[in-house]
């Protein structure tokens, strides 16, 4: 691993600058410039077509699903949407490029100067809201997959050999470019966690992708320079393809202690790219970094310019849905929970679940309980989404509704919601099928009190001194009698009376 300073020590001397480069892979059906379909996970080189494969005579044709849904980006990134634009030959050469130059959009992208907002925690508690510029949103061809087999590390260096897969050359890709982020000091990893985070969910929202960073769906490369406070910004490093929020964090506080060091021991830090290893969270040299002069850009002469109609970008501006963070404000504000409440909503991905809940008849309270508590559990132990999970938030609000009730107690509820986990039906057959009634009939658990009674002399003794919170023993004990469906507030009331006390 490089040579590291401690992370506070470098920003007290350093002052970062951040940019981060974020490629989207529209969801489409079909490819940026043919009809090759785009399903994920296909066998090797079966989704190509002599347009995508870049074969002589092919001619590219623009996908007009992914022109609207980079519009509605732009808007949702407060862009400005260019009345007319164009594609560009971004020249290079690598094995995933079959080309041999990628189409893309240059100097005249569809999208300019937008911004986001986001939130992030600070040291004393607080929330600091910081807007991102955002340069461009552009469209482009997603290249190809290399696979090196052979050696330790996944790369191409030391790999015995390399499969090339061209399943994903084409497919429609959309890069959003930051500028430069200035005066975030020691938040400037967690600002980019939390623009990627906050992109993420707007996309998901547009419904323009499914944005698996898993799957490579959404990439993140993490720019970043270090410079003495007041001096001019220094030379940028770039990590490339990130695919984890997590690691995107991890990969900015690394390159902030790494190129302190660097600079603190004289030395100068190269325009590069760099890898991230999810080991470690460290990065490694990749690269010299390219200009925009390498690769040789000249407009596309096989496609015409785009120039989107005035109309339709308003038309389309009127379907955007309610954007993430002014429905989590919503939310937050009519459900009267914390910060922290609703962060633990959002990362458990129970956000839709919850809501959904109470519009079914669920208490808030109650609805967050059941999904954030048993139901994420049992999520975690299959290894799956909640919203995978099997249950729905209409059958959430109905165990929630005989919890209420006083038909079923907490530990009854959690049987119901696993059985409904486990295909056994709705709440009421799971319950009829596993006799999970409540038992509040006062003769059957006066009879379980008297036994319990007997059997625990000692705590009748101190409840009988005034000790009232020994009654506990007494009540767990007929709790168990009862296989967990005693009434236990029930329970208290007789046992009290009983005892006199």
């Amino acid at each position: 691993m490089s040579t590291l300073v401690d992370y506070d020590d470098a920003l007290s001397r350093y002052e970062p600058v951040i940019g981060l480069e974020v490629h989207v892979e529209l969801g489409t059906a079909s490819k940026m410039f043919c009809g090759c379909p785009t399903t994920f996970g296909g066998q090797p080189n079966t989704q190509v077509c002599p347009v995508c494969l870049g074969l002589p005579g092919s001619l590219p044709v623009v996908n007009r699903a992914a022109i609207e849904s980079t519009i509605r980006m732009g808007l949702a990134l407060n862009c400005d949407i260019a009345s007319w634009c164009r594609f560009a030959r971004k020249n290079y050469f690598y094995p995933d490029m079959p080309k041999d130059y990628q189409i893309s959009q240059y100097d005249e992208p569809l999208c300019t100067d937008g911004y986001l907002d986001v939130s992030v925690p600070t040291p004393d508690g607080e929330v600091q809201v910081v807007r991102v510029g955002i340069e461009r949103v552009h469209m482009e061809e997603d290249t190809g997959k290399l696979t090196h087999t052979g050696g330790a590390t996944g790369r191409i260096h030391g790999a015995d050999y390399s499969l090339v897969d061209y399943n994903r050359a084409g497919i429609p890709l959309v890069e959003i470019v930051t500028k430069p982020v200035t005066g975030t000091g020691a938040l400037a990893p967690m600002v980019a966690r939390a623009y990627v985070t906050a992109l993420r969910d707007i996309m998901r929202s547009l419904g323009v992708s499914d944005v698996r960073m898993e799957e490579g769906s959404l990439r993140c490369d993490a720019n970043l320079s270090l410079a003495p406070p007041g001096e001019p910004w220094g030379t940028r490093t770039e990590t490339k393809n990130v695919n984890s929020l997590r690691s995107v964090e991890r990969s900015v506080t690394f390159e902030i202690r790494r190129q302190a060091a660097v600079l603190d021991g004289g030395g100068t830090i190269t325009q590069e790219t760099r890898h991230f290893h999810e080991d470690d969270g460290s990065t490694t040299p990749g690269r010299s970094k390219e200009e925009a002069e390498d690769y040789r850009y000249f407009p596309e002469p096989d496609l015409l310019p785009v120039a989107p109609d005035p109309v339709w970008v308003d038309e389309l501006r009127g379907t955007l849905p309610e954007l993430p963070a002014v429905r989590r404000a919503r939310l937050q504000q009519e459900w009267g929970i914390s910060d922290f409440d609703m962060d633990s909503v959002i990362n458990a991905g129970a956000l839709g679940l919850v809501e959904t809940t109470i519009a079914a008849g669920a208490d808030q309270a109650a609805a967050r309980k059941w999904w954030l508590g048993e139901l994420a559990r049992t999520a975690k132990e299959r290894g799956v989404d909640l919203a995978d999970l099997g249950v729905t938030p209409v059958q959430v609000a109905r165990v929630a509704e005989l919890v209420a009730a006083g038909t079923l107690n907490d530990k009854l509820a959690r049987q119901v919601l696993e059985g409904v986990a486990a295909g056994e039906g709705e709440p009421d057959a799971v319950i009829a099928a596993r006799g999970l009634v409540l038992v509040s009939d006062d003769d059957a658990l006066l009879a379980a009190l008297d036994e319990a009674i007997a059997a625990n002399q000692d705590a009748v003794a101190k409840i009988q001194e005034g000790k009232v919170q020994a009654a506990g023993a007494i009540i767990g004990a007929v709790m168990k009698a009862t296989r967990g469906q005693a009434d236990a507030a029930r329970v208290r009331e007789l046992l009290l009376e009983r005892l006199g006390a």
